[in-house]
């Protein structure tokens, strides 16, 4: 849509930084903000080859992210990095976070304005989902301007049964508002993406996965412009 957007890495992993570039582990990043918030945010920003996206890694590994960080000073914090970010120009900030309601993953639900819980289409993990959602429901007295968007299905493999059967039993299990009508399908697609550093949109045949996508991004702007 030409909006300025910054992906930011806050998963201890780093999985968001490795797919874009192999150096991310020795670079700055998201918790070197948090940590010293005089950091400037634009030694943080690493360009990608698409003019209108930029990331910034997850940086170096602290007591915080493992859900040392206290709650004040750290939130105090995450709310001052979306402020440079805004500063800098950028329309959209996208943080990809580790799974659970702690440490960081806490702090950026406490600041942001909306949250996608994705979930891969598998029959374990779907029965994880609703306690995720009371969590969030209960995040949102926190943070009211919070907006759940769903639970986004990831990995959705249409000739397998057991995957088709996991997104019905969703489907089955949470209000209609709940579940994203859009699903993420599994496709040899992502990893030749990932091996290229490159969002999977661009690729030469990545027509059909882009429109997924295009529709996901109406979805969750529909969503959040209620």
């Amino acid at each position: 849509m030409g909006k300025r957007t910054l992906l930011v890495d806050a998963d201890p992993q780093g999985s968001v930084g490795l797919s874009l570039t192999r150096q991310s582990r020795s670079l700055s990043g998201f918790y070197d903000a948090i940590a010293d918030s005089d950091f400037p945010l634009e030694q943080l920003i690493i360009p990608t080859r698409l003019e209108t996206l930029s990331i910034v890694p997850a940086g170096r590994c602290s007591d915080y992210e493992l859900g040392g960080g206290a709650m004040g000073v750290s939130l105090h914090r995450v709310r001052t990095f979306f402020k440079m970010a805004e500063d800098q120009g950028f329309d959209i900030c996208i943080i990809d976070t580790a799974a659970g309601l702690f440490g960081a993953t806490a702090d950026v639900l406490s600041a942001c304005t909306a949250v996608v819980v994705p979930q891969q289409a598998e029959p374990l993990g779907v029965r994880s989902v609703p306690k995720m959602l009371e969590a969030l429901t209960r995040m949102q007295i926190v943070n009211p301007r919070l907006k759940v968007c769903g639970v986004l299905m990831t990995m959705v493999q249409n000739r397998l049964v057991e995957s088709v059967e996991a997104v019905q039993a969703l489907r089955n299990l949470l209000p209609d508002k709940m579940v994203m009508r859009n699903v993420v399908p599994r496709d040899d697609l992502f990893v030749r993406a990932s091996a290229k550093g490159l969002p999977v949109g661009v690729m030469e045949e990545g027509a059909g996965v882009l429109a997924v996508f295009e529709s996901l991004r109406a979805e969750i702007d529909a969503t959040i412009n209620q």
